[in-house]
């Protein structure tokens, strides 16, 4: 059995699979629904793996501004600190596997950033409010990049 991934947008779940268990998280996926398009702040549906992992041994709440870690780590009472999309402790870049769908052209899942990351512990999880991303609670996202391996497969269905 290898290790596999199921985002489930319409519980706002993330299933872990993996040889030695099973994990549910709970996330956040886009408060715009899923869809495919560059520019649409929605969730990519299908198939997708992860192809690139960010942030090993980076401390938690570290903040990554173009997937480099910044200096000052997460501080709740940064000014308009809830008005911004922390991308934080960890990134999974995901790429889709689809041609047309998910992959190459106008709904390229990797060229419109579409990560699982972490976010402020304080926000809203378990409800659509990500630009895209699937956002999960820091520990968590720090057990589902050490239990990931690059290239595991990842399910996004609206279900």
């Amino acid at each position: 059995m290898i290790h596999r991934i199921h985002v489930h947008i319409g519980s706002q779940t993330l299933d872990l699979i993996t040889p030695s268990f099973l994990k549910n998280y709970p996330v956040s996926t886009a408060a715009n629904g899923a869809g495919q398009a560059h520019g649409s702040f929605c969730t990519p549906l299908g198939h997708h793996i992860v192809k690139t992992k960010v942030g090993y041994r980076a401390p938690k709440n570290t903040v990554f501004s173009g997937r480099e870690p910044q200096a000052a780590l997460y501080d709740p009472n940064t000014p308009n600190a809830s008005e911004k999309d922390w991308v934080l402790t960890r990134i999974l870049w995901l790429s889709g596997c689809e041609p047309g769908i998910n992959r190459l052209g106008n709904v390229d899942t990797k060229n419109r950033y579409i990560y699982i990351h972490g976010t402020p512990d304080s926000e809203g999880i378990g409800v659509p409010n990500s630009h895209g991303c699937i956002r999960m609670r820091n520990d968590d996202v720090i057990e589902l990049f050490k239990h990931t391996p690059l290239y595991t497969q990842v399910l996004i269905t609206e279900d």
